[in-house]
């Protein structure tokens, strides 16, 4: 299913409170976050590795460009929704990449959310400090 050369492929991926806006296009393996080089906004290996798990699973590191838009969350959920929106572009920019994104896990939404407070407590679980007297 090739497409024109300049087209780009959009996927939204989200966890925790982190949203990613993705778009993939043919291009020579540059991964932009926020206007920024990968290896500048993401400062553990780790974290860039989960970036790129789509990419490397398809053994398409050096054929898409990636120019990624996140906010919300800390570093590891916003690294979590741009592999998540990474997948689902992918996928859009050829259907055949569906099957093996989809075995590894990478179309899934991680469905942990933060757990609300409740009332009584100090946190979600935390109980007040308990005294006999």
């Amino acid at each position: 299913m090739a497409k024109k050369a300049t087209e780009k492929f959009y996927g939204t991926g989200r966890r925790k409170s982190s949203i990613a806006r993705v778009y993939v296009m043919p291009g020579k393996g540059n991964i932009t976050i926020n206007k920024r080089d990968i290896n500048d906004y993401f400062g553990l290996e780790t974290l860039k590795v989960v970036v790129r798990q789509p990419l490397t699973l398809l053994e398409a590191t050096e054929k898409y460009d990636v120019i990624v838009s996140v906010h919300g969350g800390g570093t590891t959920g916003q690294a979590g929704a741009i592999r998540h929106g990474l997948a689902r572009a992918l996928c859009k920019v050829d259907a055949d990449n569906r099957p093996a994104l989809k075995k590894a896990g990478f179309l899934t939404r991680d469905p942990r959310m933060k757990e609300r407070k409740k009332y009584g407590l100090k946190a979600a679980r935390r109980a007040p400090q308990f005294s006999k007297r």
